[in-house]
């Protein structure tokens, strides 16, 4: 008998090969073996502690990072939702958020808190969980800078908090890529300042954003790492890439680190085109341009 046919009691959802592309910001991938939406943490505990220990499992949030591959994906994917988005401001400058909570959100809760040193979430696409995880960061700003501690649950369903220092931040990375765990909410700290002018930069940054990337587009945010000493735009700008139709796919004419569905893409547009990109790169500069999006699945 499938692993399927006899999966746990659950209060949330559980969605039978279930097409992931509509959950993603590229729009584009194969179904899921299993789509697990859970009504809150401990409906998560009790699902993976009741699931069979040789299932694969992975959780996504708002999939503004990820690429999911044509073929699909084993396993169950866990989608964060609703029981993960409450924002409580701590006192002492910190503030916790739950790991579905929009990065920009929370940006604006710690705003409205007089907790400065967030605003960079207003120009970062995605949630809490992926912005931990990845040390997500942008206009000097990064998560490292911020963080306190974040809660997570591990494939048996049990939960520890760990603190930042246990994260061992990086560029772009963190210890919990590699270890399987689930980040539940984190501990954020900022400095204390007016709301009106935590506010006026907020709005910087998103006027920014909206003028040089494209937001309105089926996006995944940055495409490459920045390698040191050089940016992927520029990279892929002078490798003649900007703009460049791949199938469906395209280095956006507004920010040629963007990779875009320009309508009909498939995932193996997009990723093919990212790695004949890197190719290229590599062979005109010697620099190897690493994915900052993160790719899973089987290809179609």
């Amino acid at each position: 008998m499938s692993w399927k046919a006899s999966l746990p009691a659950v209060r949330g959802k559980l969605l039978i090969d279930e097409t992931l592309a509509p959950f993603t910001w590229f729009r584009v991938g194969g179904p899921a073996d299993v789509v697990f939406l859970p009504a809150d943490e401990q409906d998560l505990a009790d699902f993976l502690k009741a699931l069979e220990p040789a299932v694969p499992v992975l959780a996504i949030g708002v999939g503004s990072n990820l690429l999911v591959r044509d073929g699909g994906v084993d396993g169950v994917v866990i989608r964060l939702g609703k029981g993960f988005n409450t924002v409580e401001a701590l006192g002492g400058n910190r503030i916790k958020a739950g790991s579905a909570v929009p990065d920009a959100i929370l940006a604006r809760k710690a705003a409205e808190a007089g907790i400065a040193g967030l605003e960079f979430y207003a120009g970062i696409p995605g949630a809490v969980g992926g912005a931990t995880i990845m040390n997500a960061g942008c206009y000097g700003s990064e998560t490292a800078n911020i963080l306190v501690s974040a809660r997570v649950m591990d494939r048996q369903g049990h939960v520890r908090e760990l603190p930042a220092a246990d994260l061992h931040f990086t560029y772009r990375h963190s210890a919990l890529q590699d270890a399987g765990l689930i980040v539940l909410d984190a501990i954020f700290e900022g400095l204390p300042d007016d709301p009106a002018a935590i506010k006026a930069r907020m709005a910087e940054i998103t006027s920014r954003r909206e003028t040089t990337q494209p937001i309105r587009e089926k996006t995944g945010g940055s495409t490459f790492k920045n390698p040191p000493g050089h940016s992927s735009w520029k990279l892929v700008d002078e490798a003649g890439w900007r703009g460049k139709p791949y199938g469906g796919a395209m280095f956006s004419p507004l920010h040629s680190n963007f990779l875009i569905n320009t309508g009909e893409a498939t995932a193996a547009d997009l990723e093919g085109l990212g790695d004949t990109v890197r190719a290229d790169v590599l062979a005109k500069t010697g620099v190897q341009l690493d994915w900052e999006i993160k790719r899973i699945g089987r290809a179609g």
